[in-house]
Formats: structure tokens, sequence, C-alpha cells
């Protein structure tokens, strides 16, 4: 698939599932997703950022979790598509965290060199369409010693666990979120976007080959991956 028609293809899926993202999250994730978010968020602050993007912010969870545990800092999230973000907005008054939330292009960020000092990621870096590109994105806004935190499905791990999640993720889920959504393409899209995605140690490569210096931990016997990413 070329780059322009995976990003137009996944734009519009997520724009049409966005009224049923959060609730498929927690259902699909057993609601351990929300941990994993909160670790991720851990790694994020551990230096105290005062300019925190979250990209591919979806509905918002993680930037507002991050602007609830740093409210000094200033967090930004952006998105490629606007239903997500207008849910996100609502959640924002409704929590009453000042989070500014606006559409980006991943791989053409709207923001000067040197304009975060932190950004973290979940669950959209695989959607994007040239993973070097938007990770050179990234680097090229962090400030010096800046940080990414990056959260992902890796793929699914090998072994008798390997074998009953892959089960699960590959037929229960997709028909269990194209239920609930009413969209069975993008829950069908979900577990081939996983298998397809590197493996974790593959990633490390990827973001060094970029300038960050990574380290990576497994987090529920691999089913889910935080890579963290420091700028030199």
């Amino acid at each position: 698939m070329a780059s322009e028609d995976k990003a137009q293809r996944v734009r519009r899926m997520f724009s049409e599932i966005a009224p049923r993202y959060d609730l498929l999250n927690r259902l699909l994730s057993l609601g351990v997703d929300l941990s994993w978010r909160k670790r991720a968020v851990a790694l994020a602050l551990e230096r105290q950022p005062r300019r925190i993007l979250d990209l591919a912010t979806g509905t918002g969870d993680l930037a507002l979790l991050l602007k609830a545990r740093a409210p000094e800092a200033q967090v930004v999230g952006a998105d490629f598509a606007p239903p997500m973000l207008a849910l996100a907005r609502k959640k924002a008054e409704a929590q009453g965290l000042k989070v500014e939330f606006l559409e980006a292009d991943a791989l053409a960020l709207p923001f000067p060199e040197a304009s975060f000092d932190a950004v973290t990621l979940a669950f959209g870096f695989r959607n994007f369409a040239d993973y070097e590109k938007a990770l050179s994105e990234i680097h090229r806004v962090l400030t010096p010693g800046g940080r990414l935190v990056l959260l992902e499905f890796p793929p699914p791990p090998k072994g008798a666990f390997g074998l009953v999640y892959r089960l699960y993720f590959g037929k229960l889920l997709p028909f269990i979120g194209g239920v609930v959504s009413g969209n069975f393409g993008a829950y069908r899209y979900l577990p081939e976007s996983v298998e397809a995605f590197p493996p974790p140690e593959a990633l490390k490569a990827l973001m060094e080959g970029v300038g960050f210096g990574v380290r990576y931990e497994l987090l529920t016997f691999g089913v889910a991956a935080i890579h963290v990413g420091d700028k030199a």
C-alpha cells in the first residue's frame, strides 16, 4: 500500500470508529491498557518536562493523564483525525484540564525544532506510513536531552501464551470490535497492523538510526512494549 493511500485509509477508519474508541480500548484490553499508559506517563515525566507533545493522541487519554500528573507542564495533543480531537476536547473540558488539541501530520509536524522536552506516542506509531520519517520529525522537535516514550503493540509473543493471544487478537477481537463499533474493517486492520509491525529489537534499531539512545521494556508477557528514546 502506498504511503499516501495508507494515511488516508487510517484517517478515515479512525474517524469512523471515534465514538466507540474508548469503550473498545477498555473492553478489548480488559482494562490493562490503563496500567500501560500510566507506566508511559511515569517514564515521560522522569525528567520533569515543561513542554510535552502527545502524538497520535486519539481521544486524548494519555495527554489528559500527563496534564493531571504534571499540571505545571504545557501539554499539546496532536492527531490527524478531527472526530477524535473533538472527543478529546470534550473530555478535557469535562475534567477541567487545559490541554491544546490540534490536527497535525506526524510526518510533517507543524512545530519548530526543539519545541518539546518530551513526546509521547501510544498505539499510533504503527499506523504511520513512514516510520523513519516520523521518528526523524519527533527527533527534530525534541530539545537536546528530550525524551520520546513510545507505547505500542509488538508482534504477538512466541510460545503457548502467544498462540492463545493470536487466537484472541486475530479472531475474537475483530469480531467484538466490529459488532460494537459497526466497522469490521477497522478491527481486522488492528491485528494485521500488529503482525506487520517491527519486533522490539528492530524498532530499537530504527530509533537508534535517527539519533536516539534507546531502551525498552515488555509489558504483560510481551503483549505491549514501551521504548524510551533519549535525544543526545
